[in-house]
């Protein structure tokens, strides 16, 4: 089963939510957590041997309820997916979601996304890494909470094969130039639109998630953004 009370020596990429998991999540953690879930006490994991094949492979933080993830491990059967959340209820949804449509091409973290970047990811394996909606902290004095920052940033890069896509998306304008500020001064990403543009809407996220959803009925834009690495 996860553990509930995993320590974590550093929370920088989330903020912790507590909240009450259903029966049938509850149920399986403890019947799936063992096939598709992912220990970062583990160290460097290997993509062919948890996935039983060599594919491309995509890493999602922060992944929410599952609903996206999933429906993109559908949609992409011939690539491979890691999410990596700390909400437990979110775990348990996708793994309903895992049983319910048989998905068999998705393993989970339970833990800091930090951590296991620098713990378990090698460098230059990823094909891909998505972080959609992350917290804006909105208000000034808490921006420095942002997790897209020049030293994770790098972190990303490094994680990225060369030509491999760093994929992010916020209802919030201001996070959204910050964040095209902080990956355009990047030496080892290039932004796949042009220089200063943001992307259009990618098939990448094929469904409207809670969170995109709020920010489109209160009324703000999605800014999307898509860079490559280039070495």
């Amino acid at each position: 089963m996860i553990p509930k009370d995993t320590p974590l020596r550093r929370v920088r990429s989330f903020v912790r939510r507590d909240s009450r998991m259903t029966d049938a999540q509850r149920r399986v953690l403890q019947t799936l957590w063992p096939t598709f879930g992912l220990m970062k006490e583990d160290g460097m994991v290997d993509f062919q041997r948890i996935f039983g094949r060599k594919a491309p492979v995509i890493l999602e933080i922060g992944f929410g309820s599952g609903l996206s993830l999933s429906e993109i491990a559908k949609q992409h059967p011939e690539k491979d997916f890691i999410g990596v959340e700390t909400y437990h209820p979110g775990i348990g949804s996708l793994l309903l979601e895992i049983e319910k449509e048989n998905i068999q091409n998705i393993r989970i973290y339970y833990a800091d996304a930090v951590e296991v970047l620098q713990e378990c990811i090698s460098s230059q394996s990823l094909d891909g890494i998505q972080l959609f909606f992350p917290d804006p902290w909105p208000k000034r004095k808490h921006h420095k909470r942002r997790i897209i920052q020049p030293e994770f940033v790098n972190i990303l890069a490094d994680k990225l094969k060369t030509a491999g896509v760093l994929h992010l998306a916020t209802d919030w304008e201001h996070y959204a130039q910050q964040m095209m500020q902080v990956l355009s001064k990047s030496d080892k990403l290039i932004n796949i639109a042009g220089a200063g543009q943001f992307a259009t809407r990618s098939a990448q996220r094929p469904v409207m998630t809670k969170f995109e959803s709020r920010g489109t009925k209160s009324g703000r834009a999605i800014w999307e953004l898509q860079f490559a690495r280039c070495d």
